[in-house]
Parts: structure tokens; sequence; C-alpha cells
């Protein structure tokens, strides 16, 4: 397996986070690798430090980012790992068995999702599946997509059930640069696509977006963790149409 299997962590600036998701992989056998994007912290000391084998490599999107991340090591299997998330043992027995005998080229894997220190059973975070084990040479991810990644594969993939524990959104500062993250990008994406702005989406899709998490994901399970989880998603979704219409009046 050491020869077959790699774990590749992708970081910046996770110093807090680093050595724990490197322990978390070591079951895999081969050096782990963490792609750092240029930290300004200590994550590229701590990594090293860790055992990990550290390559620097510049950001330009998420999916630039995985398609290095497949060029730079060369075993057969990849398994992708956020430095927010972590590996468990019985997440290592059920890869090993898996790769004995692969039926497919690339895996599903689910993941439990704490946000604000609550793992969140519903609201759209449960199962989170995440394509993350991939047989290196038929696996691509899509460069259309640089946020929320496509993986290209050839073949149907298989999913695994095992979660990945992800240490997601520790606090509402943290929640809320993320997300305005992904509201610039999603927009850009919905403008590039010739999406429109148009008035009544301000009120229909924030309405829809919370409902949708609340109802017919069944946030209303998460309690108020989920009503608070809902209402911040309905905003955002907001936002982004707000983004949207100030790139069409820039254009």
């Amino acid at each position: 397996m050491s020869s077959d299997l790699a774990a590749v962590i992708l970081a910046h600036n996770e110093a807090e986070n680093i050595v724990a998701c490197i322990e978390s992989v070591r079951w895999t056998g081969h050096v782990v690798v963490v792609v750092d994007t240029r930290s300004s912290d200590a994550t590229a000391d701590l990594a090293a430090q860790a055992g990990a084998e550290v390559l620097p490599h510049r950001f330009e999107n998420y999916a630039q980012q995985r398609n290095a991340a497949l060029t730079l090591v060369e075993t057969e299997w990849v398994f992708f790992v956020d430095a927010d998330e972590r590996s468990t043992p019985a997440q290592a027995e059920e890869i090993r068995a898996t790769l004995a005998r692969p039926a497919h080229n690339g895996y599903w894997i689910p993941r439990h999702n704490y946000i604000f220190g609550k793992l969140t059973r519903h609201t759209g975070w449960y199962p989170d599946y995440q394509m993350r084990l991939l047989r290196r040479r038929h696996a691509r991810y899509d460069p259309q997509r640089q946020v929320h990644e496509l993986v290209l594969l050839d073949g149907e993939p298989g999913h695994l059930t095992e979660p990945l524990i992800h240490y997601n959104y520790r606090s509402l500062r943290q929640f809320r640069e993320k997300q305005q993250r992904y509201v610039a990008f999603d927009a850009r994406i919905l403008h590039e696509q010739g999406i429109k702005p148009r008035p009544h989406k301000f009120i229909t899709q924030p309405l829809r977006h919370f409902y949708w998490r609340f109802v017919t994901l069944q946030g209303y399970r998460d309690g108020w963790h989920g009503l608070r989880l809902s209402l911040l998603m309905a905003w955002y979704e907001l936002q982004k149409y707000v983004h949207l219409r100030r790139l069409a009046r820039q254009e």
C-alpha cells in the first residue's frame, strides 16, 4: 500500500491544523504531501517537522491547485484531505479494503461537519459527499469550476461509508469570510453564464434557499442551530445576487 497511495493536503495558513491533519493520515504508509500556497504563518515549517513533504505551489484557483497536486505525486492513488479535516482508523480500514480490489477509479467520501463546534447532521451538511479518493491517471478537475471543484473521472465513481471529520466554520467570523469568497466566485460564474439579476430574484431566491435548507434538507431537525444556518445561507444567497447586479452594472 505504501507505494500505491499518497495522502495530499492542500494548505494555506493552517498552522493550527496541519500537524493534527498529517497525523490522521499517516496510515496511508506513504510520505504525506502538503501542497502549500505560500503560507505566511508556520504551516510549511510545522508540516516539515511533522515529516511531511512540503511542495510550494502558487494558488490560481481550487481546481488548478488540485490538478497540480495530481502531477506532483507519483503514486497510483491519491487521497485528498483538507487541513481542517481528519481521517479516522475506521476510514483507514475501509480504504485499505477498497484499494485491495478497486472497482472504480474514484470514490465519494461523506463528511461529518462540525459547524460552530456542533456536529451538523442536516441543513445540507450531511452526507456532504466529496470525491477525494482518486486513481491519479484517471481523474482531473474541471478547470471551468474554479470553486466547488468538479472531478472529471474515467468511468463511474463508487461510494464509501466512513466519513472524514471536518472542523468547518469554527466561528461566525470565519463563516462570514468564507461565504463572502464563495459569493464572489458564484456570482462571477452566473455572470459568465449570462444570467441576469432580475428584481424578483432578490426575494424569491433567498426564500427558496431558506426553504430548501430548513425544510427540504430538514434543517429543523438541527433545532436552533439549523434555523440559524438556514437564515445565514439565505442571506448569502441574497448577497450573491447583489454581487451579480454589481458585475452587470460594471459591464
